[in-house]
């Protein structure tokens, strides 16, 4: 696989394994929903070792905690074993998202100031959570976890690699035992 082409791919998941006899794959998505996969058209396999497969996506629905995806050519259950932990990738441009809607990777490494211009450290990891995700915030020994909300980040400058902060009252509070 050239490099360029990696460059343009977008890690959204890994295999889980089969479902089933058909060939369904059972994974874990990345993404907030199928639509992203649905949207992209095609996805890439790549198992390790090995190189990448590319498949048409013919379905993708929720399934438990994760999600059941059929793919062009999977029919088996021994095809689908094959890719067992295989991870999922897709066009970087084939991904459409809204205005302040972000990838992790392009969150992570962030440096991170309140309003008032108090530098907090970088974003070193991202939580997801059922109601919103949460950035964890390290300079050091001190560490904050910043609510991923419209309220708690009032501008991402991936451009500048900052993210500002509103001064809320209690927000680094919190994070201190």
């Amino acid at each position: 696989m050239s490099k360029v082409f990696a460059e343009s791919l977008l890690l959204i998941g890994r295999v889980l394994g089969p479902h089933g006899v058909g060939g369904l794959l059972k994974i874990e998505s990345y993404a907030r929903s199928e639509k992203t996969l649905v949207t992209a058209g095609k996805v890439y396999l790549r198992r390790s070792p090995g190189g990448i497969s590319e498949y048409k996506l013919l379905s993708a629905l929720p399934h438990k905690k994760g999600s059941l995806i059929r793919l062009e050519g999977l029919t088996s259950r021994d095809q689908a074993e094959a890719y067992r932990g295989a991870e999922i990738f897709i066009r970087k441009d084939a991904v459409r998202r809204d205005k302040d809607e972000y990838f992790w990777h392009e969150l992570i490494g962030l440096r991170v100031y309140l309003a008032t211009g108090r530098y907090l450290g970088t974003v070193e990891e991202v939580l997801p959570t059922a109601g919103n995700d949460i950035y964890v915030v390290r300079e050091g020994k001190e560490e904050y976890l910043i609510p991923a909300v419209h309220e708690v980040v009032q501008r991402i400058d991936l451009e500048g690699g900052h993210m500002i902060l509103s001064e809320m009252e209690g927000l680094l509070d919190l994070n201190e035992v």
